[in-house]
């Protein structure tokens, strides 16, 4: 929906590219929380000074607020949209040790599962002799979804919590990387979970293309 006629500052902006997984689950936090923000689209290859005078990192994403902090972690993006509006408590507020547990597999995914998984993915594109090497250390926090899921649907019980959103784009990149091995690789569960988390309406509006920012001005209401 286009709000050029209205000031960016009545909402905070959020300068996003639309297949970053960082990108990807800052904008499930923002639509999860229903909180509207004005969503900048920008491309790694021209990236708007605008935002590189918010952020000196140079990557999206990047959420600038009505009172001028700059958040630009994604996972500080979904915690600050869920802190204000969490109604399907997946911030697991109501069971504490369930918490300790969600945001320990989250560190393991972005402390240890991403560096291994990009390293798989440079080795696959570039066909290195380390591309095995590579997905096998992957595959040490695979296991371990893979064996969360055979006892319930989602990674900490019956319902999803911050986690599945948190930790899906990189499942969903580790499956594209060699499609084949995936599709018969020892992990039903991770495919029946990342299977039913693409096909939700909200994966849809997640993953929505919007026109570039450079390129029209126009930033357009995301998640409201």
């Amino acid at each position: 929906m286009k709000r050029s006629a209205i000031n960016n500052m009545t909402y905070p902006i959020f300068y996003s590219l639309q297949h970053c997984p960082y990108a990807m689950r800052a904008r499930f936090g923002l639509m999860l929380a229903q909180q509207a923000v004005m969503l900048r689209a920008v491309v790694m290859k021209n990236k708007p000074p605008e935002m590189l005078e918010l952020s000196a990192k140079g990557t999206v994403p990047v959420l600038l607020l009505e009172d001028g902090r700059v958040i630009d972690e994604s996972l500080d993006i979904m915690l600050w949209a869920l802190a204000h509006n969490d109604p399907e408590d997946l911030l697991l507020q109501q069971d504490q040790e369930k918490s300790v547990a969600m945001f320990a597999l989250i560190a393991h995914n972005d402390n240890e599962y991403i560096d291994w998984l990009e390293k798989y993915k440079y080795a696959k594109r570039k066909h290195q002799a380390d591309e095995l090497m590579c997905r096998q250390q992957c595959e040490l926090f695979i296991a371990e979804l893979e064996q969360r899921l055979s006892k319930h649907a989602y990674f900490l019980g019956d319902k999803p919590c911050l986690a599945d959103y948190a930790i899906l784009p990189f499942i969903r990149q580790f499956a594209r990387v060699d499609r084949q091995w995936y599709l018969q690789a020892p992990y039903p569960e991770l495919r029946r979970w990342l299977n039913h988390q693409l096909q939700q309406p909200m994966f849809t509006k997640v993953m929505a293309k919007f026109p570039l920012w450079l390129e029209c001005e126009e930033a357009f209401l995301f998640a409201g």
